[in-house]
């Protein structure tokens, strides 16, 4: 089947949806509305709309088709009359299955209890103390106890199969197996990206990247920076305006072309994508506002090697400080940070322009872009994919990263936890600190050169 182009809109009692499918038979449509979803089946083209809001089929709906145009219209009235329909453009939205409920709570309800005397208790604990292994696993077997059990390692010596996973949710594997024959300029692992462990891969990344680090060049930008700091006062309009976000007809191309997935997370695995989502659109920043908006031949290089989960396999969380709270966004400012210094540390070291300035300025825009929500984080994203998809190496991480994320980011992801999350960025404080370079150290050496230069110029002129 053939999903057909289409666009929705709204009036305040209707929505209307537009669907492009040529040189069919009108009277061949099948129509089905159930809720908010609105199904079409018009061989050889099929299209499942899950709206936001209930729709109904009634003496006021319609279904037009026009030879000459090649476009079916359908109206459908809203069960709440003036109710908003938000976020109609975003398609693959609309194009998502509808999400399923697993039942919550628990399966088993206590009905009654006894307890012992605390003289019995003590007992107990005392019988259970002086039990050795074996004993303890008969004595469990008699009384159908249960042995006390902790969560094994994520990073387990022992593995059951050689293969291992990575990219969005640690759903790819495979996808290096040639590397050692392709041009991968980016890649830190070597040939053997495909076998290292979660723990090599970001001991490989740090290591890689203090190799790179160039405190000559680092203080030759901070020295002459006139250029930097023309590109850290470069307005980025999509931040400033006020406007809604309105999608090109190749974004909504790129849109419909996106699978249809639906993603059952826990808590924990969605607080580490947007933490994953903020690399990614730090790179995205920096490679806009360095280039002014007009990507260059370079820009799959620099996206790829500012992602350290592209260029190592190796996304956040980077801290190991536990998580606990009922907030929407509950990662705590430590995990932030560290997840700010590895983009910071990466756009430090691999491209042209290396300021820490311009690096706090990308933080900024990362910040104000989560803070306008998903309609210019998708825009963003599929920037980011049109990118990669260009490259004839670097389209690999589109697929096992970005393809995904633009279509999360569509569906579940909430303007209200975006905006959440903006605020904290906007309010994150970097330490220079923290970036194992001792930049301040270097920037001061730099003031004291460029102090005695001048006063020997001055001296030479006299």
């Amino acid at each position: 089947m053939i999903t057909p182009r289409f666009s929705c809109s709204q009036t305040d009692d209707f929505v209307v949806t537009s669907i492009y499918c040529p040189s069919v038979r009108a009277v061949d449509v099948e129509i089905n509305v159930d809720d908010t979803l609105l199904t079409v089946h018009i061989n050889p083209y099929f299209l499942r709309l899950n709206f936001p809001h209930s729709v109904v089929e009634d003496d006021n709906s319609t279904a037009q088709y026009d030879p000459s145009s090649g476009y079916l219209t359908i109206t459908l009235t809203k069960e709440i009359k003036g109710q908003d329909f938000p976020d109609l453009d975003l398609l693959a939205k609309l194009l998502a299955p509808r999400p399923s409920h697993p039942p919550h709570g628990p399966s088993i309800e206590v009905l009654e209890s006894q307890s012992g005397s605390e003289d019995d208790i003590t007992n107990i604990s005392r019988r259970a103390d002086n039990l050795s292994l074996a004993d303890e696993f008969v004595e469990a077997a008699k009384h159908d106890w249960q042995l006390s059990q902790t969560i094994p390692s994520s990073e387990s010596e022992l593995h059951t199969s050689t293969k291992r996973y990575y990219g969005f949710l640690d759903t790819f594997t495979g996808y290096f197996a040639h590397v050692a024959h392709t041009e991968n300029e980016i890649n830190e692992l070597g040939n053997d990206v495909e076998t290292c462990s979660v723990k090599e891969r970001r001991a490989r990344r740090l290591a890689h990247e203090d190799a790179k680090w160039d405190e000559e060049h680092y203080m030759a930008d901070y020295a002459d920076d006139e250029y930097i700091q023309e590109l850290i006062a470069w307005e980025n309009l999509d931040l400033t305006s006020t406007a809604e976000v309105v999608y090109t007809e190749v974004e909504n191309m790129a849109m419909l072309s996106l699978p249809r997935k639906e993603y059952i997370l826990d808590k924990f695995q969605e607080q580490n994508l947007y933490l994953v989502l903020i690399n990614l659109l730090f790179a995205h920043a920096y490679d806009k506002r360095t280039t002014l908006n007009d990507p260059t031949a370079e820009s799959a290089w620099t996206i790829c090697n500012l992602i350290a989960a592209f260029s190592a396999l190796d996304p956040p969380p980077y801290s190991s400080v536990a998580r606990c709270g009922a907030t929407d966004f509950d990662s705590t400012d430590t995990e932030l940070t560290s997840t700010l210094v590895t983009s910071y540390r990466r756009c430090l070291t691999f491209p042209l322009y290396r300021s820490y300035l311009l690096a706090e300025r990308c933080r900024k825009d990362v910040a104000a872009t989560f803070s306008r929500g998903k309609r210019l984080i998708t825009k963003y994203l599929l920037a980011i994919k049109n990118i990669l998809e260009h490259h004839d190496v670097y389209y690999i991480y589109s697929k096992i990263w970005v393809e995904d994320f633009c279509v999360w980011i569509a569906s579940p992801s909430s303007d209200i936890i975006l905006r959440q999350i903006g605020d904290k960025l906007d309010a994150t404080t970097v330490p220079k600190s923290m970036m194992g370079w001792d930049l301040e150290r270097l920037e001061e050496t730099t003031r004291l050169v460029a102090d005695r230069e001048s006063d020997s110029d001055d001296e030479s002129l006299e």
